[in-house]
């Protein structure tokens, strides 16, 4: 049963991630037909994540409060809805707005998924599960280049959003049929029981304000590793089709296979990080050495994106963001497991939620800058300079704040 349930939070991560990536896709036809320059695109992009960082923290505060089963369906209907509203939109406002949307409603996904692998996994697995759910969103970057395109060539643009929108309904359906808590799920049995709770089960009446979160060293470290990384996300989600028009003459209907590699090879990456981190895990290795040491290595893979603006050979640059791709997804599939890890179940989502707020604070700082960049050099040779060291330098914050990590199950 609990696999079936990382099967939905799968699902609603690639959901998430197609939806965010269809504007990414149709971005250069929409600013040239509704005349929106380079810095307009980057402040759309401010827009949403401003919406996702205040998201973030409402709904990670809501999800605590009023349960899993409630929210995570609220917020699936917000963002469906948001995407859909995009097709109405005709210019840089019309077009904010509907991020704005997007935005406030997709952030509720991952406090949400970090709490439900906390309450269906126990340790030793919770890494392994999170880079399998969080591989989704790769999945999701995947179907975008290969719908979107065709939708829009056939139908219209505005059929994209649609039909994409409209997908977040049937899965809302299939959470409210299949999702209780461990405790009191009809259809689990005692052995999977036993095994979900051999960590023990800390209470789930407790309640910490943000002010309280915001007073601990765990919860800096954890957002300030989020705040220098989080970002280079966003410039992979958001401007990688761009660069691959823009620098290597794809058009729209030829980008869909680059970027098919590109977030396949992420996949890899996401359940390989997972992978690593639980294996480390089982074979007797502290948490504090597990986590880390597979961030390290994660931050490590990212370096060579650097030289992906330096050649001028296609694949060459598809191989180089790849690596970075699938190093930032293993890093991801553990900084989301160090919430479960670290905080108390009733906590979870709230602190997802806060660190989330940072980390897209980074990227409401990177965006216009990113725009800014591109206007005035015309390059992307600064962007994947600072991608390449964000990840070491966000390491070294985590390891600062927080040298030594406990497991909150352990006591």
């Amino acid at each position: 049963m609990r696999w079936r349930i990382a099967a939905l939070l799968f699902l609603a991560t690639t959901l998430n991630h197609l939806d965010r990536q269809v504007l990414g896709i149709l971005a250069p036809s929409l600013q040239r037909d509704y005349h929106i320059s380079e810095s307009e695109y980057g402040l759309i992009v401010t827009a949403f994540q401003g919406a996702f960082a205040i998201g973030l923290v409402s709904m990670g505060w809501l999800i605590d409060r009023f349960g899993l089963r409630l929210m995570y369906s609220v917020t699936v209907v917000i963002w469906s809805l948001a995407c859909m509203a995009h097709g109405l939109g005709r210019s840089f406002a019309g077009f904010a707005a509907a991020r704005v949307g997007l935005g406030y409603g997709e952030a509720g996904n991952f406090p949400a998924f970090v709490k439900v692998v906390g309450q269906w996994f126990p340790l030793k697995e919770r890494a392994l599960v999170a880079g399998i759910v969080n591989s989704g969103a790769n999945v999701g970057a995947i179907l975008a280049p290969l719908l979107v395109p065709y939708l829009a060539l056939h139908y219209g643009w505005k059929s994209a959003f649609a039909a994409t929108g409209s997908l977040g309904f049937l899965w809302v359906g299939l959470w409210l049929l299949l999702y209780r808590k461990p405790q009191e799920h009809p259809r689990l049995s005692p052995e999977e029981r036993a095994w979900i709770e051999q960590d023990g089960i800390l209470p789930e009446n407790t309640r910490t304000s943000y002010r309280a979160l915001l007073g601990l060293r765990t919860t800096w470290g954890i957002a300030l590793a989020r705040f220098f990384t989080d970002p280079v996300w966003w410039i992979f989600l958001y401007w990688l089709p761009k660069f691959l028009q823009k620098e290597h003459g794809l058009a729209l209907g030829k980008v869909g296979l680059p970027l098919m590699v590109i977030y396949l090879v992420a996949d890899a990456g996401s359940i390989a990080g997972g992978w690593l981190s639980s294996f480390l895990l089982k074979k007797g290795y502290s948490l504090n050495f597990a986590r880390k040491t597979t961030m390290l290595i994660a931050a490590i893979g990212v370096m060579p994106v650097f030289f992906a603006s330096r050649t001028g050979d296609l694949w060459s640059a598809v191989a180089l963001v790849s690596l970075a791709v699938a190093a930032h997804q293993a890093w991801a599939a553990n900084i989301f497991t160090l919430h479960s890890d670290l905080f108390p179940p009733a906590q979870v989502a709230s602190a997802t939620g806060l660190t989330g707020m940072i980390g897209s604070i980074g990227g409401m700082l990177v965006a216009p800058l990113v725009g800014w960049i591109l206007d005035t050099t015309g390059s992307y040779l600064l962007i994947f300079s600072g991608a390449s060291l964000a990840y070491l330098f966000g390491w070294a914050l985590l390891q600062l704040c927080v040298p030594r990590m406990k497991a909150a199950t352990q006591g």
